[in-house]
């Protein structure tokens, strides 16, 4: 059973807010001010970016993704998730280093989301 665009971009949507929060609360140079409405916002944000923006990151750093052998994933991730500090000013995210550690984070809760996802498809 395939997903709708809409249910996967929901998924997505949840997966970064999520993460966002965890990372907020494993680092002290990610914070958020308001509740959970704000990383709810900078969730949606940072799941539009990646479906719009990181696909052209992505094509245009291929020749370092490739010599990386994929490492450098990380720092496009993390541009993605610093862009989104960047346009919801909620999200104080203070340095680029920071927002690779968020990137991460929501990179392993999507992995791990999708893993299981699509496991209980297989049912």
């Amino acid at each position: 059973m395939h997903r709708s665009l809409a249910e996967h971009f929901i998924i997505r949507w949840a997966a970064s807010s999520l993460g966002l929060w965890l990372a907020a609360g494993l680092s002290s140079h990610i914070t958020y001010s308001g509740g959970a409405g704000v990383i709810i916002a900078a969730g949606f944000i940072l799941a539009i970016l990646n479906m719009l923006l990181k696909p052209l990151l992505i094509i245009l750093s291929l020749p370092a993704i490739i010599l990386s052998l994929g490492l450098f994933m990380f720092i496009v991730n993390g541009l993605v998730v610093y862009m989104a500090s960047g346009l919801y000013k909620p999200l104080q995210i203070t340095s680029f280093w920071s927002a690779v550690f968020a990137g991460i984070i929501i990179g392993l809760l999507n992995w791990i989301i999708t893993a299981l996802l699509e496991d209980n498809h297989k049912l």
